[in-house]
């Protein structure tokens, strides 16, 4: 008899989770290199219910046919995949910004011995002379800067080069590879800009920028978030009108149930 508010509670339940999503993806709309978040929404099981049709009994004289009836049992959300379509690229006046036209991600060492990967190019260099993101993951690479670098020179394929005290000569420090995946919407998100490698992504595959077939590292330049603000905004418009219909048809539902216990009582 309640499985209409069961039904409609799935339904509340996955609209705030759409919510949830989108509000996260508005709030990273100026994060460097975001990359939004998705829905996908699936119907849960259904019920299946067999009568017989008495009325084409009475009617024809033959014998009553079993029909079968399905109901629905509500929706759930099935996946939160990312969506790792290019953002526009800024130009910046930072030597160390870096941002990747095309595919792949910057592979990173994390503090616990783990690669985390990400596309966020905003990077500088530490104490000891390493290549890091603003959270201080190592860039995998390993390249090291010269006490004194002064200049340094990023090509698309991600040759390093630097010159030290104001020289006009620039040594070569190595090359930043990037890495790509079978299955990138399959990457586990970390936080601080970065994802993890799982079963489902596989197993990355590092090579050399600008190519065969992965993309360019562009100096001087910041990827930025893919986010679309006008598109969530009408997102949640339309996610706003399915939480009220849905809250609306609890609410004639339960108008209903107190009319039978009146009914009932009369």
């Amino acid at each position: 008899m309640f499985q209409p508010l069961y039904v409609a509670a799935t339904g509340l339940s996955a609209m705030e989770d759409e919510i949830l999503n989108i509000t996260s993806n508005l709030a990273n709309a100026k994060t460097v290199a975001f990359k939004k978040g998705r829905t996908e929404m699936e119907s849960l099981f259904y019920i299946q219910k067999s009568f017989k049709d008495t009325l084409h009994e009475e009617m024809t004289g033959a014998d009553a046919l079993p029909v079968d009836v399905e109901y629905g049992t509500g929706v759930r959300v099935a996946a939160t995949p990312k969506d790792f379509s290019q953002g526009s690229v800024e130009t910046t006046s930072n030597s160390l910004d870096l941002a990747i036209k095309g595919d792949g991600f910057f592979q990173f060492k994390m503090a616990d011995g783990s690669y985390g990967y990400g596309r966020a190019g905003n990077l500088h260099i530490d104490n000891d002379g390493n290549l890091v993101d603003p959270n201080g993951n190592r860039l995998a690479a390993g390249i090291v800067f010269p006490e004194g670098t002064t200049s340094v020179l990023i090509n698309p394929d991600g040759t390093v080069y630097a010159a030290v005290n104001g020289e006009s000569t620039y040594a070569e420090l190595g090359q930043i590879g990037l890495a790509r995946f079978p299955n990138s919407a399959g990457l586990k998100a970390l936080g601080q800009n970065l994802f993890q490698e799982t079963e489902s992504s596989g197993i990355a595959a590092v090579g050399t920028a600008n190519q065969d077939g992965y993309g360019s590292i562009n100096q001087f330049a910041l990827e930025q978030s893919n986010v679309e603000v006008i598109s969530e905004m009408m997102r949640m418009v339309m996610v706003q009108r399915v939480f009220d219909t849905v809250t609306k048809a609890v609410q004639s539902y339960e108008t209903m149930l107190t009319s039978l216990g009146k009914m009932k009582q009369s």
